[in-house]
């Protein structure tokens, strides 16, 4: 089969990329022809087409088209509506406009016209409508799409390569011991930065004076209002010695935030999988979460996911991972088994391979 896998943008170190590239390498292993298409690729060492040719490339009706669909963009959909070929729509979420209203109109209106396109893709009737988690399908569900037209399958990642890493932890602080929490994502608003400094002040008060908040991520420079708001708040709890930023880790420095960490903190208040949870638990670093979004199907029982994100209910269950250690051997033991299980690469390539069979 021929199969056209098309993308906004590729970038290396990104996850959309990562699993639009990955799955075209499954897709290729099992047999199949393959093509990347892209409106601009960065950083990537294999050929990518320009998103201008795609329909030229296709030659039968039998040929697939998977959209990674993760923000509003008119040209596939425009393709949809005219291509003669099957079409899928591989959905990694786009994030409500409403965690941006107050610090970007930018980012305002590019997720409000993403979000939008979703109906659209709706009423196409395309042959598959994949999503990245059960959640993500919730939004095509929503647009009553029929159930038998929907599948998840878990995305591609380089997690493996990651573990291979030699931890690199010369940018790690030191805080002598103390517990410490990791946030690994970027600094945005749906992903509950100014929630993360009120539970590091509960840490500090109510579990040990040095614990420390090791962040890995950048901010967007549309968004520097609300990394101010996040510096500035640190600042009136007088955390700032307590908060270490790693805005440009390569991978060694990142798997030892990981070995180093007490547990990943994720207080996202929206993601359609979050590729953090999985490097966690391959690498063996319990988890503490608010259970929005797809982040309990995630985890599965692999964290201690709670349904708010109140700052003392996080810091004494930091507080209980870091002083107990059965309880942080369950979950290192469970967190290792649910990737194995559910998100190892070879079980990816079986799922993709199932899925696959629904064309032939």
């Amino acid at each position: 089969m021929r199969i056209a896998v098309l993308v906004p943008g590729l970038r290396a170190y990104d996850a959309v990329s990562n699993d639009a590239r990955q799955m075209a390498a499954a897709l290729r292993a099992q047999g199949h022809e393959v093509a990347l298409f892209a409106m601009e690729a960065h950083g990537i060492d294999e050929p990518v087409l320009s998103h201008e040719d795609l329909a030229g490339w296709i030659r039968s009706p039998d040929d697939l088209v998977i959209y990674h669909f993760c923000t509003a963009w008119d040209f596939p959909l425009e393709l949809f509506r005219r291509i003669r070929a099957r079409r899928v729509v591989r959905y990694h979420n786009v994030t409500p406009p409403d965690f941006f209203r107050g610090w970007s109109d930018g980012y305002v209106s590019a997720c409000g016209n993403g979000r939008k396109q979703i109906s659209a893709f709706a009423r196409l009737g395309c042959e598959l409508y994949l999503g990245c988690s059960p959640f993500n399908l919730e939004d095509f569900a929503a647009e009553r799409v029929d159930p038998a037209r929907m599948a998840v399958l878990a995305p591609f990642h380089p997690v493996e390569d990651l573990a291979a890493l030699v931890p690199d932890a010369r940018r790690l602080p030191d805080n002598g011991g103390a517990p410490l929490l990791l946030m690994v994502g970027r600094i945005v608003p749906n992903k509950g930065y100014l929630e993360l400094a009120e539970a590091l002040a509960a840490c500090v008060r109510e579990v040990d004076g040095q614990s420390h908040l090791l962040l890995v991520g950048k901010l967007a420079p549309a968004l520097a209002s609300y990394g101010d708001a996040f510096w500035t708040r640190i600042d009136q709890l007088g955390l700032r010695g307590n908060v270490t930023l790693i805005d440009d880790a390569d991978g060694p420095t990142l798997r030892a935030a990981y070995e180093a960490a007490t547990a990943l903190v994720m207080l996202s208040a929206h993601e359609g999988f979050c590729v953090p949870l999985i490097e966690a638990l391959a690498l063996g670093t319990p988890a503490v979460a608010y259970g929005s979004s797809a982040i309990p199907w995630t985890l599965g029982d692999a964290g201690l996911v709670w349904d708010d994100r109140d700052a003392h209910l996080i810091a004494a269950s930091v507080g209980r991972v870091y002083a107990d250690p059965a309880l942080r051997e369950h979950l290192v033991d469970h967190g290792r088994a649910r990737y194995r299980d559910a998100f190892a690469p070879a079980v990816l390539e079986r799922e993709l391979a199932a899925v696959m069979r629904r064309f032939d």
